[in-house]
């Protein structure tokens, strides 16, 4: 490699000169070839790498991919931190490089070809390009198409094409997103035939507007018949020659321009809007003599009136994710059939909206969400967080040196994906400081669309954007901006915060999905229903980014930050997803899908405490823009959790934004009486009435369950004694009174527990704790001195108490342990009374905990631990409580009180870091094996003790730093909790609400073995 070569992996231009203008992806009908395949390849960990002519370390690999990926070199994560140093603009000597080389014939069909363009639409970070020898360009920018002129270089026969790609370079600085750096040619590269006449790039708007009169609206009408309104059709830019022809066959459109001069706006009337829940397509198509190119056109407006982001006139709300392009084998590699199934999944979860965080996806990502419905903020392949380290001195975002690489980044940014319906808004890139660059940017935009507002969270003080987004602010300060009692403002004056709140608000991150969690959702949720101003967010993030990685005897598992022996790393904090790395859905999918459904279902108070008081189902369409048409409502009663009766009910068609409220069915009010500890729950579910792209006929939207009625509680009575020996009923106990077998099997217990295993957010110190700071005395603002919640607890030993015997003796009733529980070098404990009574159902165990000394610190949990047999761990569990998935104090909407039956291997989540997982409050009857579990209400609350059914103990599980390291079972851990701590967001976002937080207290709980 020349030393001038040498030179660009230092510079601040973001290419050669020989790179082309950015235009649009279009579909097309003039001749390609991909080159696709098999590549040689060659991996040096220097960038002055050998020459091509060199024939040693030649390998294949193929193309596209990630090198790391197939044995050269390897992943590294960071999340903040740059791997290399600070140095701007040069990059390391060490600069792992991968040439690629493979040859070539262009086809018979590039015959005739004005042009040949060679393109590649993603390669990390730099790369430089020969074709017959010949140099043919470089450029930057990883995750942007880069297009070359490569006529003149082209042969018949055998062309040969060479790639060298280095990992880093000055424009590493620029790409510094939190994410696996995975170096290489990852997606297309494609040589394009272009015609003599070609369509070479349009900037194609549809615009809509309701008839003036009629009052419609962006939403389906009561009839459930889509809206119709006029729709406008404009070209704000053409490079093609003329004439040119465009068609829309289904509105008839069928227009002609000679020259560039004639083309105007075309008007259509009777067009039907495109929204994310209702993504109505029109094909189009425009020709000019040697090319025709496919659209897909979406008619909306997109507007700011005041402080509220409208599309088609109608406020939005982004119930949305940020979406990283990640696979645990490919990388960033796409694979159309797994993206499309991703995000059908989005949709069958309630998910309306997508960050591209924080890059351009593949485009073809862009075309699904045009498809399937997303609103779709489209993000810059930007961020130099690394530069926070230094206060930002040095940042990039406001050095005049790189202009140029920002404008650059931004122009292919908005070029290639200009014509989607999807794309609502543009993002500048994320987490850059701010600067003149950004500003230029933000100004580069407005001239080229003039539609489509500018986001970037970084311009805090709103000098060059339109939008206020923020990333995870307290509820406080949400309210504040929302329109509640003014609090300061990140980084604002006075002034500057009245701007900022003149505007539309989202918030761009939000409840940071990072193991179990988040919780916090409806909180959330909450005031966006309150303040018209806030518009939703998105959650961080989407999907766990793990790598599939193997241990020296095979065994596969999830990798992250360190497993791959990186200098510097941020650990598991690139597992942050609702998805974990292998597609399975977390229990926090589920609770954002109840929190945000589209329809909101509620059930006035039955009278009298029994069904016989009547009532009323309100049902509430929160949908922009569609109606009830394609939903049905079915209701079922349950005593139990056994379906007695079952119905539809008939509001008719709710139009978006509208409401119909309907009785409750007759067949509930007229309920048979209830026997002692019976329960009554009347279920309401919104489900598709048909089949759609994204799931199938039947699928839930929404639900709500009531209580209608619920019997006495059952009255159990002490049996007569019948200790024989060591023997009470079915059940044995040592002579510490500790329970030694049940029903002739060993098990062992209880063992009184306040550890849980810490949860990500647990060990997280994010936004200060309010363990210590008052949330509403503060403003919010936790205390940023606080460590985290776990860091407490171990250090008031929770996860090692030790247990006394302080007495125990057989009563007339049973028998009763007393234990003392602290942990070493602590006067603070519980003093902890087991009360065994053997009844005409079975055995009582009713456990009273009382707390002494200076606790100043939560619980993670309160309850016992019951060890049942090994042998257990392969069978089913079938219990009626709240279900099918765990849930706790923050994080519970997506629960239902039900008859569930699952695996004993299904009833923890495997997160990819083992954690605190499978809690289930409110516990009824738990049936493992030969063993029936049931829990007593509390008297007076009628709070019941929850259950979580684990191969591991909390503390082996709290120290595995994988699943595949946690140990080989030798029991069925069976906890029993009386309550948990709440889950918060800490890992990078809120503590737990003191309202959710588990504090010291006397508590007493009871269930019953048989």
């Amino acid at each position: 490699m020349t030393d001038a070569a040498l030179d660009d992996l230092h510079a601040t231009t973001p290419g050669s000169a020989t790179r082309l203008a950015p235009r649009a992806w279009l579909h097309t009908d003039a001749p390609s070839l991909s080159l696709a395949g098999e590549w040689d390849f060659r991996w040096s960990p220097v960038a002055d790498a050998p020459a091509f002519e060199d024939p040693d370390g030649w390998g294949t690999l193929p193309v596209p991919s990630h090198w790391v990926l197939h044995g050269h070199g390897a992943p590294s994560y960071t999340n903040v931190q740059y791997p290399f140093p600070i140095d701007a603009p040069h990059p390391p000597d060490e600069n792992p490089t991968g040439d690629h080389r493979r040859t070539f014939t262009v086809p018979g069909s590039f015959d005739g070809a004005a042009r040949v363009l060679l393109r590649f639409d993603g390669v990390e970070s730099h790369f430089r390009v020969w074709l017959n020898g010949q140099e043919v360009g470089w450029s930057t920018g990883s995750r942007l198409a880069t297009e070359f002129d490569v006529t003149e270089l082209l042969v018949p026969g055998d062309n040969e094409l060479r790639v060298r790609v280095h990992q880093w370079s000055a424009a590493s600085y620029l790409e510094d997103q939190d994410q696996w750096w995975l170096p290489g040619i990852f997606r297309d590269v494609t040589l394009l035939a272009r015609p003599v006449a070609p369509i070479d790039d349009v900037f194609v708007r549809a615009a809509w507007s309701a008839v003036p009169g009629d009052g419609a609206s962006a939403g389906t009408a009561a009839s459930g018949r889509p809206a119709t309104g006029t729709g406008t059709i404009t070209v704000p830019s053409i490079e093609a020659t003329f004439p040119v022809r465009f068609r829309v066959p289904e509105l008839g459109v069928d227009v002609t321009w000679a020259s560039a001069e004639d083309v105007a706006p075309v008007t259509v009337e009777g067009v039907e809007p495109w929204s994310a829940e209702v993504p109505r397509l029109y094909d189009a198509t425009m020709s000019a003599a040697g090319e025709t190119v496919a659209l897909r056109l979406g008619f909306r407006t997109v507007q700011i009136v005041g402080d509220r982001f409208l599309v088609n006139g109608e406020r939005v709300v982004f119930h949305g994710v940020n979406r990283h392009e990640t696979h645990p084998e490919r990388g960033r590699v796409f694979d159309e059939a797994h993206a499309r199934a991703d995000m059908a999944l989005m949709k069958r979860s309630n998910v309306n909206a997508i960050r591209t965080s924080h890059y351009p996806p593949h485009p073809r990502v862009l075309d699904l969400a045009d498809e399937l419905g997303f609103w779709v903020v489209l993000e810059c392949d930007l961020e130099t967080h690394g530069f926070e380290a230094l206060g930002w001195q040095g940042n990039p975002s406001d050095d005049p040196a790189w202009e140029d690489a920002y404008l650059d980044r931004i122009a292919r940014t908005v070029e290639r994906d200009k014509n989607h319906a999807s794309i609502v808004m543009w993002s500048l890139g994320n987490e850059s400081g701010t600067g003149r660059n950004l500003a230029a940017m933000a100004q580069w935009v407005h001239a080229r669309d003039t539609e489509r507002p500018v986001h970037y969270e970084g311009d805090y003080t709103g000098e060059y954007t339109d939008v206020y987004s923020r990333m995870y602010p307290t509820l406080q300060e949400t309210e504040s901006i929302g329109g509640g009692a003014a609090t300061p403002l990140l980084g604002c004056g006075p002034a500057e915060a009245a701007r900022q709140r003149s505007k539309p608000f989202l918030h761009c991150e939000y409840v940071h999905a990072m193991g179990n969690g988040p919780g916090q959702i409806a909180e959330y949720e909450a005031l966006v229903d309150r303040y018209p101003r806030l518009h939703g967010g998105f959650v961080w993030e989407w999907r766990d980014h793990g790598l599939l990685a193997h241990t020296a005897d095979g065994t596969p598992y999830y990798a992250y930050g360190g497993d791959h022996h990186e200098v510097v790393h941020d650990g598991n904090f690139v597992m942050d997803g609702l998805v974990l790395p292998d597609d399975t859905p977390t229990p926090g999918l589920a609770e954002f899908a109840a929190v945000v459904a589209p329809v909101r279902l509620s059930v006035s108070p039955f009278g009298g405490g029994t069904a016989a008081g009547g009532g009323t189902v309100l049902i509430e369409n929160r949908y922009h823009s569609a109606s009830t048409a394609g939903l049905r409502f079915v209701w079922t009663l349950s005593r139990n959790g056994v379906v007695e009766a079952s119905g539809r009910l008939a509001p008719g068609v709710v139009a978006a934004r509208g409401s119909a409220t309907v009785p409750v069915p007759a067949e509930v009010l007229a309920a048979a009486a209830l026997a002692p500890g019976d329960e009554l729950w009347f279920e309401v579910v919104a489900e598709l009435a048909g089949p759609t792209a994204w799931a199938d006929t039947g699928h839930v939207v929404a639900g709500t369950q009531t209580l209608v009625a619920s019997g006495p509680a059952r009255v159990i009575r002490a049996s007569r004694p019948r200790w024989d020996g060591d023997r009470l009923g079915e059940a044995t106990f040592t002579a510490r009174g500790d329970l030694a077998s049940l029903k002739g099997h060993a098990v062992a217990g209880p063992r009184f527990e306040l550890w849980r295993a810490p949860t990500d957010n647990d060990r997280g110190a994010s936004q200060g704790g309010y363990e210590t700071a008052d949330p509403v005395l503060t403003g919010g603002v936790g205390d940023p001195d606080a460590p985290s919640s776990a860091s407490r607890w171990e250090a008031r030993g929770l996860d090692r108490l030790t247990h006394r015997l302080v007495a125990v003796e057989r009563t007339d009733d049973g028998l009763v342990q007393r234990v003392r529980v602290a942990a070493a070098n602590s006067g603070a404990g519980v003093e902890v009374t087991h009360r065994w009574t053997l009844t005409d159902a079975g055995l009582l165990l009713r456990t009273d905990a009382v707390p002494f000394g200076g606790w100043d610190v939560t619980w993670p949990r309160v309850g016992v631990r019951i060890d049942l047999p090994a042998a257990l761990l392969d069978g089913t569990v079938s219990w009626f409580g709240t279900g099918p998935d765990e849930s706790y104090a923050d994080s519970s909407h997506a629960a239902r009180v039900g008859r569930f039956e699952a695996p004993v291997s299904a009833m923890t989540t495997r997160y990819s870091m083992p954690q605190e997982t499978g809690h289930r409050p409110e516990l009824r009857t738990l049936t493992v094996g030969p063993f029936t579990v049931s829990t007593v209400p509390d008297p007076t609350s009628g709070h019941r003790a929850g259950f979580t059914l684990t191969p591991w103990t909390a503390q082996q599980v709290g120290r595995a730093g994988h699943p595949h390291e946690l140990p080989t079972p030798d029991a069925l851990y069976l906890y029993l909790d009386d309550a948990q701590h709440g889950l918060g967001s800490r890992a990078c976002g809120l503590d737990v609400l003191p309202e959710h937080q588990l504090w010291p207290s006397a508590r007493s709980w009871s269930v019953l073995l048989a």
